[in-house]
């Protein structure tokens, strides 16, 4: 059951940068539309096997971990510091974003004749990203929608809350009623965990082709050349989304843990990669709890509850770029933001970040949310679009990384994790 750590991050690491190289060059010499029709396919095929054991590796771990705590105040007390620890590294992320966004100012650097290009170039997919953001629900019916009406409904359409939410009844049910009765159906799904952990090792080991392919097929369809107009705007982002993790993320594990920095980053360098190349924080989420369990030591009990959890609800990678998206966008058309409209940002991505879906491109939609509230016209979503595909490859490095943090801090204050020795 133990992921080869350092083999397998050396293969997929190679798949990486065998990528970049290879989708360079097809980006060159004009061979984007082979590696989109036949290299590309093989990423996506390695997505959607991941992507497969999501639902009921989640829903069977977190019932037996649910199911096994025997003491409902635990599972709230758990669930208090998961989602205080979330909310909390969501807007610290945000005011990094605003302050280098303040501090650098990207906007100002962009020329009328690049503005009006990328207004031309990107209108239609901006106005189909803010109508779907207009459709989006309320808040209040965000937190409804987390009850499922038809609980098969969401385990067959993935509605990871809903589901996260029927898991933990079920668990709590379970450990109300006579033992006998219930040891049955929580070794059925212990089975049914063993299996699904047992069929990412397989998919594993496809990790490195699958890397390879998607990252040749993106970087061959939209290249590098594309940070050049934006290059300010980017830099500002990958700058802030590394502080993040080089402060944030660091103070927290010096703070609450035994676990040394190097030794984190080390445990999850696989799921890192497989963030970076997917765009997607639930199809990484397999090889997350994989590495968090395995490499770093924490119980399954915590990761099976923090990790889908934080899949689901903690994007801070995202509402960084956020944060520092509105500000950009508000300079390009001479707007200077107040503070209350900048408070007014941390609320509004720190609140739309609950419920967002962790598939590539949601952090577009829940930027148009944020602009909207603070009066920024939405048509600026289009000036950002042509390295937004490229830029969420770096955001869910983050929201993985805060998501497997989490966790690390909320077993150590639980005592529940149990570092490995090294080598």
């Amino acid at each position: 059951m133990r992921l080869p750590k350092i083999e397998l991050y050396t293969k997929i690491l190679i798949g990486l940068i065998l990528g970049i190289i290879f989708g360079i060059a097809a980006n060159q010499f004009g061979w984007t539309h082979f590696f989109t029709v036949y290299i590309k396919p093989f990423g996506t095929a390695f997505i959607r096997l991941i992507s497969m054991v999501v639902v009921p590796l989640v829903f069977a771990s977190l019932l037996v971990g649910t199911a096994s705590l025997n003491d409902i105040r635990k599972l709230g007390r758990i669930g208090g510091k998961t989602i205080f620890f979330y909310l909390v590294t969501t807007a610290v992320a945000i005011m990094i974003g605003l302050i280098l966004a303040n501090t650098f100012k990207p906007g100002e650097g962009l020329t009328k004749e690049t503005q009006e290009q990328l207004l031309q170039n990107y209108s239609d997919e901006a106005q189909s990203k803010i109508d779907s953001a207009l459709k989006k629900p309320s808040l209040t019916q965000t937190l409804l929608d987390i009850i499922p009406q038809n609980p098969m409904y969401s385990l067959s359409n993935g509605k990871m809350l809903q589901i996260i939410f029927f898991a933990l009844l079920l668990g709590i049910a379970l450990t109300m009623i006579p033992a006998d009765r219930a040891a049955p159906v929580i070794k059925f799904f212990e089975g049914i965990n063993d299996a699904m952990i047992q069929i990412v090792n397989l998919i594993m080991e496809l990790a490195p082709y699958g890397v390879f392919a998607l990252i040749a097929a993106i970087i061959g369809e939209f290249g590098l050349g594309i940070l050049g107009p934006l290059a300010k705007y980017s830099i500002v982002v990958l700058v802030g989304l590394i502080l993040h993790i080089i402060l944030t993320y660091n103070i927290l594990l010096k703070i609450f843990t035994k676990v040394r920095s190097r030794d984190f980053f080390r445990g999850i360098r696989p799921a890192q990669l497989i963030a970076f190349s997917s765009s997607s924080s639930s199809a990484t989420l397999p090889v997350t709890m994989e590495c968090v369990e395995e490499n770093l030591g924490v119980s399954k009990e915590i990761s099976s509850f923090v990790l889908p959890l934080g899949a689901t609800i903690n994007m801070d990678g995202t509402a960084l770029y956020q944060g520092v998206a509105a500000v950009f966008i508000a300079q390009v058309f001479g707007m200077d933001l107040n503070i209350t409209q900048q408070l007014t940002i941390v609320l509004t991505a720190t609140l739309a970040s609950i419920g967002a879906a962790g598939v590539p491109g949601v952090g577009m939609i829940t930027l148009t949310m944020v602009l909207k509230t603070i009066g920024v016209p939405l048509e600026g979503i289009a000036l950002i679009l042509g390295v937004d595909r490229i830029l969420d490859m770096c955001r869910t490095v983050v929201n993985i990384s805060g998501d497997s943090t989490c966790a690390t801090v909320i077993a150590s204050s639980e005592g529940q994790i149990s570092i490995p020795e090294r080598e």
